[in-house]
């Protein structure tokens, strides 16, 4: 994979005139010099409290690749089933249930179609499919899912199923990961979200997800997507247990994959929430979640350290769309779009709107002082929008 295009002079020579901290400055230094940041970079930028140094390297980054252009998904979320053979072993989650427990809910594929019906108006573009991992919902679950919401919604695209939900299905159909991803491919799959990562760290993962999917694992099969031509996002838990060094690890393994295949359309830190999760009652943390510091730091460092993403998006359901608007000058060219229900992060603890008009999103990112953009799921621009022209001054 093409390392992004290197940081125009002017641009970054601007933003080390912001930089206090010297060792942001010497990672500046390095940027500007050509040389790829190593972990030990991270780690200083992650360490570092000069805030406003990090996100002025980040955003002439961000400039340099997109320009003030910020881009966003007319999108929809659909998540059909929150069953999960996980209900108790991963204990950041307060969306799932066990088949029996009370408020869980597999939907049919009359309730799906449904729930997408929205999407009929035309303005509707990517449906965003995620659940749990239920043993009923297994590969032909999924295929007849996905042939009717082409045959019925054909210009929308499908974007589904986690390398989590990918592996279980290959499970409990005894298949590989290729071929589910195959078959699922026929039937309608366009691309990948990338949720399930959490963090890499097998010892994070022994504490909140002793029995999800391991780390080396998500990485193969968004390799074995990859290789078949499906584009997928990657994405990092954060706020909860991990170090900064379990941050970096993280990174470099996303760094590594994104050098072999390029397949990875764009990178997303999602903060946690401790509302309503087991872990968030073991750590004492019930209402409360990241700090908008660290939320910033999070994005800006993936900028700066993932210089083979084009594309790293805020999502403002889960840190706020005050923080997401703060974020386009924090190198992020990305948000979340209109969503429409979100479930499983409002589950545990996000006191954000489920969903956002496509009017609110513009004002958003105009607020910013950005240029809004409609995208499609591969990031190619479908439309701008303008900054409205002045109400003429009466006589």
């Amino acid at each position: 994979m093409q390392r992004a295009t290197g940081v125009s002079g002017p641009l970054l020579a601007r933003a080390l005139q912001r930089v206090s901290d010297p060792a942001v400055r010497a990672v500046g230094e390095k940027i500007a010099s050509g040389a790829r940041l190593d972990r030990a970079d991270g780690l200083a930028l992650y360490r570092s409290v000069d805030l406003i140094g990090i996100g002025s390297l980040a955003d002439a980054v961000n400039r340099s690749v997109n320009g003030d252009v910020v881009t966003f998904a007319s999108n929809q979320h659909i998540n059909p089933t929150n069953v999960c053979v996980l209900r108790t072993t991963c204990t950041f989650c307060g969306y799932a249930r066990l088949p029996k427990e009370a408020g869980a809910y597999r939907y049919t594929l009359d309730q799906v179609l449904a729930e997408a019906a929205s999407a009929a108006d035309g303005m509707t573009r990517e449906f965003h499919i995620v659940g749990g991992l239920d043993m009923k919902a297994g590969l032909a679950y999924y295929q007849e899912m996905f042939r009717a919401l082409k045959a019925n919604f054909p210009h929308v695209h499908v974007k589904a199923l986690t390398a989590v939900e990918i592996a279980h299905i290959a499970r409990i159909e005894k298949m590989t990961w290729r071929d589910v991803l195959i078959a699922l491919r026929e039937a309608g799959l366009d691309t990948m979200p990338g949720g399930g990562a959490e963090t890499f760290s097998a010892a994070v993962r022994d504490r909140i997800a002793g029995k999800k999917l391991a780390g080396a694992d998500y990485i193969g099969v968004h390799r074995a997507a990859h290789e078949l031509g499906i584009r997928t996002n990657c994405t990092m838990l954060y706020g909860h247990v991990e170090t900064l060094e379990d941050r970096m690890e993280h990174l470099q393994m996303l760094r590594d994959l994104q050098d072999e295949t390029g397949g990875f359309l764009a990178y997303i830190p999602l903060a946690y929430h401790p509302d309503d999760n087991e872990l968030g009652r073991e750590l004492g943390r019930q209402g409360t979640s990241t700090g908008g510091g660290d939320d910033l730091k999070m994005l800006a460092v993936g900028r700066l350290f993932l210089d083979n993403f084009r594309h790293v998006k805020s999502h403002w359901i889960m840190v706020s769309q005050p923080v997401s608007q703060l974020s386009l000058h924090y190198g992020v060219n990305d948000l979340e779009g209109t969503v429409v229900r979100e479930k499983i992060y409002h589950a545990v603890g996000a006191h954000t709107p489920q969903a956002m008009t496509l009017d609110g999103l513009i004002a958003l990112i105009r607020g910013a002082g950005k240029q809004p953009a409609e995208r499609d799921s591969f990031y190619n621009v479908l439309r701008t929008f303008e900054s409205p022209s002045p109400e003429p001054v009466p006589a």
